[in-house]
């Protein structure tokens, strides 16, 4: 089976930085496409940001300019650089991994990390 192992939020204030981590494990598996996404009280979870095992980044329009994917294929780890942090980056942030074993391919999610930017 496969885990992922989200580390890294907390409570940091408006302008500040975070740095999230989600560390992917299954024996067999491969990783292909992984990203954030985050789910805000009373909202839909969106899309943060997704990176490609080829190192590829997409990011939503709220977050360019100041989030950075990044991988390391190694580790089966991506993170997540939050920099220039706004009270609307408020949510619990979830990890989530396209991967492949045999011919069969799966999609997991992480348990989520509460990020909480006060203003």
């Amino acid at each position: 089976q496969v885990q992922l192992v989200e580390s890294g939020g907390g409570l940091v204030q408006a302008g500040g930085s975070l740095r999230l981590s989600c560390a992917a494990s299954g024996s067999g598996f491969s990783f292909n496409a992984m990203g954030w996404y985050r789910q805000a009280p009373g909202k839909p979870r969106e899309m943060v940001a997704t990176i490609t095992s080829g190192g590829s980044a997409n990011y939503a329009d709220s977050v360019k300019g100041r989030f950075t994917i990044s991988r390391d294929n190694a580790k089966n780890t991506i993170y997540l650089q939050m920099n220039s942090l706004k009270p609307e980056d408020t949510a619990v942030y979830y990890c989530n991994a396209a991967a492949s074993r045999w011919r069969y391919d799966y999609n997991y999610w992480g348990q989520g990390t509460q990020v909480t930017v006060s203003s």
